[in-house]
């Protein structure tokens, strides 16, 4: 699949007085499939298509994964100097850019500092070549979230299909519409919103829906992870249930996708790509592509975010636990494997103290939760079949809210997933 990619986005400069924002754009591919419209949307004028080659933007996590590695691993050994200089490096070519938006939390909620407890917004776009860089939609929502203890992390997915109110966007003229939470990316992103635009009306539209504020976020590539996972001499995946691939095929020995195999008049000769039960090991093609199916899955697109968070929690434990963290230069190969260009904004606390204030979280303390109890919830509006928040959802995030999701995952631990 070939996919287009930003060039850079105008560094902003740091605003000192603003909530603690920690947001980071790493673009562009999560999920393949189309989203539903619900509300009007517009077509793109003149049906243009944009033509430059764009960098590839490289994830977040993967490069707090191995600093966030770094970190444990040299705080243990005493040499504090070194972990900050790696930390540096790894960071020191971030651009700067405004995520949040009105989504962002308050002072009053305990924005603009480390010490309570922390919430980003995670979100994964799909993008294609054939389409307009903004004419897309986050078809991945995840809540990160930290208490104020900082020694553990959780991550909750929101469905991409939930029923949500989405409030106008004056940067993008949108004037409000009800519709399914995915589509408030594409709304913000318009007439020259931008993908900052999306993500500020993405997180405006969740903080409406669900009362929490954010420090921070990220727009995060889960196709950039590939060249990391590879780096990491793959990762361990376990396969509940067996799923045929939706998107790729075999052809001669070699995993690719359909339409490439189309081109290249090997349709005849594909063989179809399964993943069979039990727990593999997995390279960046075979990781990327299990986490991105949701078709014959008996939970659909929960079984789909059950292993995104999979893969997730995969790359931060072979980090952590396979040595590369404590070799300088296997550091170094990790970072530039998963590329330089970031779009990043701390609200003016620097990076280095964003992730030295997660130093008492453990791999294992990396705990992934679903909406819903991972089950279907839905509801039928004007003939559309949306997502609904149950009330065990609307609890959960009043947690979230309160700092006592700990004590609520373990009153309910239904919520949690079986990734």
């Amino acid at each position: 699949m070939h996919v287009r990619y930003r060039a850079d986005s105008p560094a902003a400069a740091p605003r000192w007085n603003a909530p603690t924002q920690v947001q980071t754009i790493i673009r562009p591919v999560v999920v393949p499939e189309r989203a539903v419209v619900v509300a009007s949307e517009p077509a793109p004028a003149g049906g243009h298509r944009r033509r430059a080659r764009r960098r590839r933007r490289s994830p977040l996590w993967a490069r707090l994964a191995v600093a966030f590695g770094v970190v444990l691993l040299v705080l243990s050994g005493g040499a504090l100097a070194g972990a900050q200089v790696l930390i540096g490096r790894a960071t020191q070519n971030i651009a700067q850019d405004n995520l949040l938006g009105d989504g962002s939390k308050s002072t009053a909620e305990g924005g603009a500092s480390l010490d309570g407890a922390i919430d980003m917004l995670l979100l994964g776009v799909d993008v294609r070549e054939s389409w307009e860089e903004n004419n897309t939609r986050a078809d991945t929502i995840v809540i990160l979230h930290i208490p104020a203890t900082h020694d553990r992390a959780f991550l909750i997915s929101v469905p991409r299909d939930t029923l949500a109110e989405i409030p106008p966007y004056e940067k993008s003229g949108f004037g409000g519409a009800t519709a399914k939470i995915n589509d408030a990316f594409y709304y913000g992103a318009q007439n020259g919103g931008d993908w900052a635009g999306g993500a500020q009306l993405m997180a405006e539209t969740l903080k409406n829906a669900t009362g929490i504020g954010f420090d921070g976020a990220a727009i995060i590539d889960f196709g950039g992870f590939k060249n990391v996972i590879d780096e990491l001499g793959g990762v361990r995946m376990c396969v509940a249930e067996r799923v045929v691939s939706h998107h790729m095929v075999m052809v001669d020995g070699e995993q690719m996708y359909k339409a490439d195999a189309r081109r290249a008049g090997k349709r005849r000769a594909a063989e179809p790509v399964v993943y069979g039960k039990g727990c593999q090991q997995m390279n960046g093609t075979q990781a990327l592509d299990f986490s991105r199916q949701r078709y014959g899955l008996s939970d659909g697109d929960y079984g789909r975010q059950r292993h995104q968070q999979q893969m997730i929690k995969a790359i931060v434990r072979k980090a952590a636990s396979s040595g590369i963290t404590a070799n300088p230069l296997r550091v170094d190969q990790l970072i530039r494997a998963a590329g330089t260009a970031f779009t990043l904004d701390t609200g003016g606390i620097p990076v280095a103290d964003f992730i030295f204030a997660l130093k008492g979280v453990a791999v294992g303390d990396l705990m992934t939760l679903n909406t819903n109890g991972g089950r279907f919830n839905p509801v039928t509006v004007g003939g559309t079949e949306y997502e609904q928040l149950s009330e065990l959802s609307e609890r959960m995030f009043e947690a979230v809210r309160e700092d006592r999701l700990t004590e609520f995952v373990i009153e309910n631990p239904e919520v949690i997933s079986r990734s």
